[in-house]
């Protein structure tokens, strides 16, 4: 028995009526067809799926979308608004934080976390903040300038 769930995201509201055991990360890409958010291990190890819920990072691949009932979500999808490069995305494409590109929507979601809580962090607070989120091509370097160069970009805004 389908249960029925309203949820907002990246400002829009939705309602659907979902599987029970359907996982969040499933339900954005496959019902609402918003595949940004990527799959990558299925055991919430790599971070591929991190999207915002209620303001804060979490990895979609562990929530039911029954359990998002009511909340507000942003994917990488609602970064940009009225066709701008949200901060963090025009750091990724500046500093080349990305090479094949898989980890990256779940990397721009925690580094917006990051300067969430912290709008000026060191490289430390920076690679701290991305455990969790796995890069298997970059060496995370250019990932790091990434966030520091949105942290830049930010504050003279």
């Amino acid at each position: 028995m389908n249960v029925p769930i309203t949820v907002t995201i990246n400002g829009t509201a939705y309602t659907r009526d979902v599987e029970p055991r359907q996982l969040l990360v499933h339900f954005l890409r496959e019902t609402l067809n918003l595949t940004g958010t990527h799959i990558g291990c299925d055991t919430s190890s790599c971070g591929a799926c991190t999207i915002m819920l209620n303001g804060q990072t979490v990895k979609s691949c562990t929530l039911l979308a029954a359990q998002a009932d009511g909340a507000e979500i942003m994917t990488v999808e609602g970064l940009a608004t009225d066709g701008k490069l949200h901060p963090i995305q025009e750091g990724f494409w500046q500093e080349h934080g990305l090479q094949c590109g898989f980890c990256t929507p779940g990397m721009m979601m925690a580094g917006v976390q990051i300067l969430k809580n912290n709008p000026n962090p060191t490289e430390e607070e920076i690679r701290h903040g991305l455990e969790g989120n796995f890069c298997r091509c970059t060496g995370y370097h250019n990932i790091v300038k990434s966030i520091q160069y949105a942290a830049k970009k930010s504050a003279a805004m």
